[in-house]
Order: C-alpha cells, then sequence, then structure tokens
C-alpha cells in the first residue's frame, strides 16, 4: 500500500483525514524541518518509500532534473479542497503500489 509524507505547505488536515482510512501519512512540521530543502524531503521519501505530497513547483523541476524519487503527488496550489485532496490520495492507494509510482509525478 502507498503512504505518503506531506511537505510544510500541505495543510495537516490532509494527513489527519488520510491516518484516519488507516493510510500512513507523515508531515513535515514546520518547527522541526522549517525549510528543509526539497533534496532533504525527497532524500527521506524514498529512504522510507513514501510519495511526496506537494504543490511546490521546485519539485516538478527537480524531477524533470532526474533526482531520484519515491513519486511526487502534485497539486496546484488553491485547485483542491482537503476532502478532494484526501479523497484522490486514497484512491491512489487502491490503484497503485509503491514500486509503479518510483520516478513517477501524478497530478492530483
Amino acid at each position: 500500500m502507498l503512504s505518503f509524507h506531506l511537505d510544510e505547505n500541505v495543510d495537516f488536515a490532509v494527513a489527519d483525514g488520510l491516518n484516519r482510512r488507516g493510510i500512513s501519512c507523515t508531515r513535515t512540521p514546520p518547527q522541526v524541518h522549517k525549510g528543509a530543502s526539497d533534496e532533504f524531503q525527497l532524500a527521506y521519501c524514498l529512504q522510507t518509500s513514501r510519495m511526496i505530497v506537494s504543490n511546490d513547483r521546485d519539485m516538478l523541476a527537480m524531477a524533470s532534473a532526474g533526482v531520484e524519487h519515491a513519486g511526487i503527488a502534485y497539486y496546484y496550489q488553491g485547485t483542491r479542497t482537503i476532502g478532494q485532496l484526501i479523497s484522490r490520495l486514497a484512491a491512489l492507494c487502491h490503484e497503485y503500489d509503491p514500486q509503479d509510482m518510483k520516478g513517477r509525478i501524478e497530478f492530483l
């Protein structure tokens, strides 16, 4: 089953909603990793086999530059409600395995 990691720009409620559905989801707490580099977050996700959820365009640029990653779930800021994000991420869990997502970008 897929698991996720939300960068610091994604609302905490998304993690709560996924965890309530039994989907493993971690979060970059602003007070702990404030300003954590995108490289650090992608490396963490690759090491832990978690797909990163982000609306940071730098993630797309890094993926295009060939940076290895466990998968990126990307959405354009302000285009999805919290409920829509939770529903789409939960649906991904039923559609794919972690191996399927490695190096892939999924637009939410």
